[in-house]
């Protein structure tokens, strides 16, 4: 059988002929990212070969001519025929940029854990609401500890707070290991609706939500024995995942969950490394994308309770959405796809060290700053965004989105960036960044979601944006935009300026609000029992609004 030896981990694996270098990575435990989950259309899975001849390759797209001359080749769409080595690139979240804050609001302590001391017998009994959950020898009432965890698509965050006062002891973020296998939302329902692509899901998730407890216990001096419950916040495929449910129901109509939230899971089921008693809490679900993430910012920004109107929107790759007239609450979501992520894009990454996270076009040209002032290797969502929302505004596109590389750009002083790259023109940003016509088309996509869906949330109210009193602009990615770049791009309406405001991880501060008040969990199940949920989908409106959101 061939020979691969990857580099530089200098591991060899025997495989069948015809193995992709993506399988006998993954089979090797090589965290390779393979966000399309190998099927070709994402172009990250990129590896360098030697000798080429010993691989069969089904696609050269995302390649440039002259990384193919270089040996490069894309490790799902390379077949092994004989012995080869292969360069490839295990370091996922090298200087990621994860925001672990957001607006939070303030709760009396009252957690549905509590620890008493019965000095009689000598023990700790531990509660969870009215029933004991524990019984502990000698006095721990001191220790009694719960985590806030935010299940994003991209990026995980773990917060360990102290439930006899409240504090923030500790905080750990990292890329979510799923985002391997795919990076979408559909992506992971089409994986996890098999039993062993569950199986491989919740495992690769547990794993790393295991280890980041351990990075936030060890900073904190705690023991995980003295945690005893975990919020899980996250979108409703998440929350699936994480415990292991069938996410099936989720990818065909009617769209109905499994779970419905409001309910505790075993952490000892689930693998989880905290107490052998703890439990899991999930916030209430609304719909199948609409999630205990967006209930978590409910609470967060006390949406049901803010005078006038108030749009709350968490945007990523399923653009989320809350609606609040009066208290009254309207929910809907889009598939954005993962082109705000750096997916599908050709220069795309996550925001990690030398990804350009802002653009500028001045007096002089364009102007770029890198994430660590790093030199540039790649552009993430951020970046993404301010880059296409300055070429609407300054021309070098059309309304339409088509590159205006020739008459529009005379005498600009950015129309030296525009290239020919393979006998394909591109606008270049910087170093080896740039952006091509077909990143802009999937930028329009993107928009175009998230556009629609406001439009519709305020015609189904009988509202217009004029009559928007507050914008709320959720999430870690969210947090990283500029207000100017998504008016540009027409990804708010323009009547939204001067009314947006940034929350940030609005999913993390609203567990910690579930986690120190149990009166809470009761609030937002009646409030999100109320919620209107506007399935698009079945909107004979939608089409010919997502066409004209298309536009610049």
């Amino acid at each position: 059988m061939p020979q691969i030896r990857f580099l530089p981990q200098n591991r060899v694996l025997e495989v069948p002929v015809g193995t992709s270098l993506l399988a006998a990575a993954r089979e090797l435990g090589l965290s390779l990212e393979a966000p399309c989950d190998g099927v070709g259309s994402c172009g990250k899975c990129k590896a360098k070969a030697s000798p080429l001849s010993a691989l069969r390759e089904s696609s050269h797209e995302w390649l440039t001519q002259a990384e193919r001359a270089e040996g490069w080749v894309l490790a799902c769409q390379s077949a092994v025929v004989g012995d080869v080595e292969a360069t490839v690139e295990t370091s996922l979240s090298d200087g990621l940029k994860i925001l672990n804050d957001g607006q939070a609001v303030a709760v009396a302590l009252d957690p549905w854990v509590r620890k008493a001391v019965n000095p009689a017998l000598g023990v700790t009994q531990v509660f969870a609401g009215d029933q004991v959950l524990a019984i502990e020898p000698g006095d721990t009432v001191a220790h009694v500890y719960g985590l806030a965890i935010d299940f994003g698509t991209t990026t995980l965050v773990v917060a360990l707070n102290h439930l006899r006062d409240g504090r923030e002891l500790a905080v750990a973020s990292s890329l979510n290991p799923q985002a391997r296998y795919a990076q979408d939302v559909l992506s992971r329902i089409r994986i996890g609706s098999k039993p062993e692509g569950l199986q491989t899901l919740q495992r690769e998730l547990i794993q790393e939500l295991n280890r980041l407890i351990g990075e936030v216990t060890a900073s904190a001096g705690v023991a995980t024995s003295h945690i005893y419950e975990a919020v899980f916040s996250g979108n409703t495929t998440m929350l699936h995942l994480a415990v292991g449910t069938n996410p099936a129901s989720l990818g065909k109509y009617p769209y109905t969950p499994a779970l419905v939230g409001a309910t505790h899971e075993l952490a000892a089921l689930l693998g989880l490394a905290i107490s052998p008693h703890g439990l899991v809490y999930l916030p209430p679900i609304m719909a199948a994308y609409v999630g205990a993430d967006i209930t978590s910012g409910i609470l967060a920004t006390r949406l049901a309770e803010l005078p006038g109107v108030t749009l709350f929107v968490d945007i990523g790759t399923n653009g989320e959405m809350v609606l609040a007239v009066d208290g009254q609450l309207t929910a809907t979501s889009t598939a954005a796809g993962p082109a705000f992520e750096g997916m599908n894009i050709a220069c795309g990454m996550r925001a990690g060290r030398g990804a350009v996270e802002r653009v500028q076009f001045n007096g002089e040209g364009v102007a770029v700053r890198t994430i660590g002032e790093a030199a540039p290797i790649g552009i993430c969502g951020s970046g993404l965004l301010d880059a296409v929302g300055e070429m609407a505004a300054y021309r070098a596109i059309d309304k339409n989105g088509r590159f205006q590389a020739n008459g529009a750009s005379a005498g600009r002083p950015w129309a030296s960036q525009w290239e020919t790259l393979d006998g394909v023109a591109v606008f270049r940003l910087g170093g080896p960044v740039y952006l091509t016509q077909k990143d802009i088309r999937q930028v329009q996509l993107a928009k175009a979601a998230i556009r629609v869906g406001i439009e519709l949330m305020l015609k189904a109210n009988n509202l217009g944006p004029e009559n928007v009193d507050r914008v709320l602009i959720a999430g870690s990615f969210g947090y990283h935009l500029r207000a100017p770049s998504l008016i540009n791009l027409g990804l708010l309406p323009r009547e939204f300026a001067g009314r947006v405001e940034f929350v940030g991880n609005t999913s993390k501060t609203g567990a910690q609000a579930f986690l120190l008040n149990r009166q809470t969990r009761e609030n937002l199940r009646a409030i999100t029992q109320k919620v209107r949920v506007l399935e698009l989908a079945n909107d004979a409106a939608f089409e010919k609004a997502f066409v004209q959101a298309l536009a610049f």
